[in-house]
């Protein structure tokens, strides 16, 4: 690993063959037609771990419907999840629309240019707060995502790129004059020429300055990292559908933890390698509910759906459970809380509320169960 930090001369012919670059072949994306600190937030939320391709068609639609600090924290958090829902990750949604009501409450609705106060809002860490910095309010601070630590990795042909290392480097590179567009250069290198499995060399503007690719380990920086193995988890799931009504029984999941606030049917994790039957399925009933009692034999078990999610993947086993004279709504409320956190819901009302992707794949299986025993 080479230790030596870079000389005033290697850093001048970085700063500006990056920039050249990115003045002639950055990339038409909205946000970039934005000066508007709010605006390159959100954006830069939305990039966290998700292509840009993915990101464009949400961020217009956010932006639409939330153009400004004010309307993201007057919103209801089911609209916020609602407008979110696909993109995944969703407690990048829940930290923005908490983050604005704090800058609403404490900044007057004007987000605060002090990295210490935006490291402080909700879903702000390092590189965010280093973002924004840059970008939004033009201080000399280094923004060290995935695509920059592979750049600087090869760029200084870096056996061991741990955190401090990268970002002393690339604050060390920081154009001062031009933070915010230095940093967005160096990005846009890592998404469109310096790839991770196979990168452009020959369309690099800091090839000549590139130590990797003189010392022929390109290939080799960064060092793969071990992958983890990934938990595995079974979830009897009971669609209980209303032959009367047409509507479905879904509850809302806890205000904390994987996809809070979001809605589903209910469901419960079954242990191990315990087989999962209708039985387990009803158990994660609400009490109260009125079922026939030959449920188990009108039940009908659904096509499995799995989802992976960052750290472990689910397997859904539905099961069809058809009530012909279901309970009213209002049986299902929580007493001593306002909004209520089971429900029944028609398909046009659960198009409008955040379901979870695997939720909706298990909407749409138990949908052609039905049409095929009608």
């Amino acid at each position: 690993m080479n230790s030596t930090e870079p000389d005033s001369a290697r850093v001048s012919r970085i700063r500006a063959h990056l920039l050249d670059h990115y003045g002639r072949a950055q990339r038409d994306l909205p946000w970039r037609r934005r000066s508007d600190p709010y605006g390159i937030w959100v954006s830069e939320v939305m990039l966290q771990q998700t292509r840009v391709e993915t990101v464009i068609p949400y961020y217009l639609r956010w932006m639409e419907r939330f153009p400004d600090v004010e309307s993201l924290a007057e919103a209801n958090l089911d609209e916020v999840l609602l407008l979110w829902k696909g993109l995944g990750y969703y407690g990048r949604a829940r930290n923005l629309h908490r983050a604005a009501g704090v800058v609403r409450e404490r900044f007057a609705g004007r987000l605060p240019s002090d990295p210490q106060e935006l490291r402080g809002l909700p879903g702000i860490g390092e590189y965010t707060a280093g973002a924004l910095g840059s970008i939004a309010f033009g201080r000399a601070e280094p923004a060290v995502d995935g695509n920059v630590r592979r750049v600087l990795s090869r760029l200084f042909d870096l056996e061991e790129p741990g955190p401090s290392r990268v970002r002393s480097l690339a604050s060390a590179l920081v154009d001062p004059e031009r933070p915010g567009d230095f940093n967005q250069a160096l990005m846009e290198l890592g998404a469109t020429v310096c790839l991770p499995g196979r990168p452009d060399c020959g369309a690099c503007p800091v090839s000549s300055d590139c130590m990797a690719l003189e010392a022929g380990t390109v290939g080799l920086r960064p060092p793969p990292t071990s992958r983890k193995t990934v938990p595995v988890i079974t979830v009897a799931t009971a669609v209980v559908y209303d032959e009367v009504g047409d509507r479905f029984l879904v509850r809302k999941r806890p205000t904390e933890g994987l996809l809070a606030s979001m809605w589903e049917f209910p469901g419960a994790e079954v242990e191990g390698d315990v087989p999962v039957g209708v039985e387990l399925a009803l158990q994660s009933l609400p009490a109260g509910l009125s079922l026939p009692v030959d449920v188990p034999e009108l039940a009908r078990a659904l096509v499995e759906v799995r989802h992976a999610f960052t750290h472990l993947r689910a397997i859904y086993r539905g099961f069809l459970v058809p009530v012909a004279e279901a309970e009213p709504a209002a049986e299902f409320e929580v007493v001593d809380d306002p909004e209520p956190r089971r429900r029944w819901a028609s398909c046009e009302e659960l198009s409008q509320m955040a379901l979870p992707r695997a939720q909706e794949r298990l909407l749409q299986v138990a949908l052609e169960a039905i049409r095929s025993a009608s």
